[in-house]
């Protein structure tokens, strides 16, 4: 048990995160909602993290692979919760967008720090059962965070959901402070980041992207399906209250009873770590969350898109624990950073398009019908995906030694 002391640590630090960020994402897309009544301007907040990472991922991931992950965490969690502690006492909506960008440029070194740190803390042959319990504790943030959020924002408004997620970023840093440092004595945390670093560090990556063909073919499948999620899910609010014509309270219902759905799914996931192979978590997990998406856009009323939630919650824990052990195993530690940063720079400049191309389609066309058309693209991009996964041939790029 003593070897799953620091994880647990972690898991715990990074759980309280999660649940105020699902406190205060619902907070603000109802803010934003209630402000402008415009499906563009929800969508808008969804752009804000795409181009903070497009604006810092260049150069970012030479930073993280040069510095000491534990406390460049540890500051990025800080930063971030003095920003939040701000929102409520700005009522100026540009204002606001500026905060939220500056939050998202120190976000955007959180996860690749936290995927190296995370690779080095825990050995290879338990990953797949830390990332199954780290999934866990997502979803209890989805399950709780927004039926907390739903009782505050109904008695108390929205500024305190807040103030609450800036708590939980200091409470994090505070845990990840208690943990051990993995870093290696010997790196070059005092070399300066040049525009020469910078050009030998993209050709590290490009060397690796060029060797590691199936690793990267499996990787682009298996984003490109998420970005089309992410993409409909900016116009998750705006479906369930303009198309379904359901409540605030409805909304936050929905919400809560969808982290039933994705906390049984990581429960499950976490039981079966050792019985179902890596290949079935990436592969089914995948193409039942993009079927998931279909059946709710294809959804007409609050069961309807309830049960949809639930399904698409319940295997969408299955793919994110598979997908996180993948990447953890197949992509070297030492360029873990930098190749994180860059794939989420080409990411996040992707999912400005699509948020936009669909955002504005659905000013202009049936939103039902837009986000229908870009979810069944999704679950064709993941259907691709489960046959590239199961080829005999490639099995050894799933082992979990």
């Amino acid at each position: 048990m003593n070897t799953w002391k620091n994880p647990i640590l972690l898991i715990a630090g990074i759980g309280v995160s999660y649940l105020g960020n699902w406190i205060y994402l619902i907070a603000l897309n109802i803010s934003i909602l209630n402000l402008t009544g415009s499906a563009a301007a929800v969508a808008g907040l969804y752009m804000i993290r795409p181009i903070a990472v497009l604006i810092t991922n260049t150069w970012s991931g030479s930073i993280i692979d040069r510095v000491n992950k534990r406390k460049l965490m540890i500051a990025i969690d800080v930063i971030r919760g003095c920003f939040v502690f701000l929102i409520p006492f700005i009522s100026s909506l540009p204002v606001i967008y500026v905060i939220l960008f500056l939050i998202n440029i120190a976000g955007s070194f959180f996860g690749p720090s936290s995927s190296v740190y995370i690779t080095k803390l825990v050995p290879p042959e338990k990953r797949k059962r830390f990332n199954s319990v780290m999934s866990m504790t997502n979803s209890g943030a989805f399950l709780f965070g927004p039926a907390i959020s739903g009782i505050l924002i109904m008695y108390v408004g929205t500024e305190l959901c807040i103030i609450i997620n800036a708590i939980t970023f200091f409470v994090c840093a505070f845990f990840i402070y208690l943990l051990p440092n993995v870093d290696e004595k010997d790196e070059k945390r005092s070399q300066s980041v040049s525009w020469k670093t910078l050009v030998n560090d993209w050709k590290v990556v490009s060397t690796f992207i060029k060797t590691a063909k199936y690793f990267m073919f499996v990787y682009i499948l298996f984003q490109s399906a998420m970005l089309v999620g992410f993409a409909v899910d900016s116009q998750e609010v705006t479906f369930i209250k303009q198309h379904l014509q359901l409540s605030d309270r409805d909304y936050g219902l929905i919400t809560s009873i969808t982290g039933v759905g994705s906390l049984a799914g990581a429960t499950v996931a976490a039981i079966t770590t050792k019985k179902l192979q890596l290949r079935l978590f990436i592969g089914a997990g995948m193409l039942l969350t993009s079927v998931g998406y279909v059946m709710f856009y294809a959804s007409f009323n609050f069961l309807t898109a309830t049960l949809a939630f639930v399904f698409l919650g319940f295997f969408m824990a299955f793919a994110n624990t598979g997908y996180a052990t993948f990447f953890q195993n197949n992509v070297p530690v030492n360029i873990m950073g930098r190749f994180g940063s860059i794939a989420e720079m080409i990411q996040g400049t992707i999912q400005i398009g699509l948020t936009l191309i669909l955002g504005l389609a659905a000013e202009w066309f049936s939103l039902q019908l837009v986000c229908l058309i870009f979810s069944i693209v999704g679950a064709i991009i993941s259907t691709m995906l489960f046959f590239i996964i199961f080829i005999p041939s490639k099995a050894s790029y799933f082992n979990e030694g």
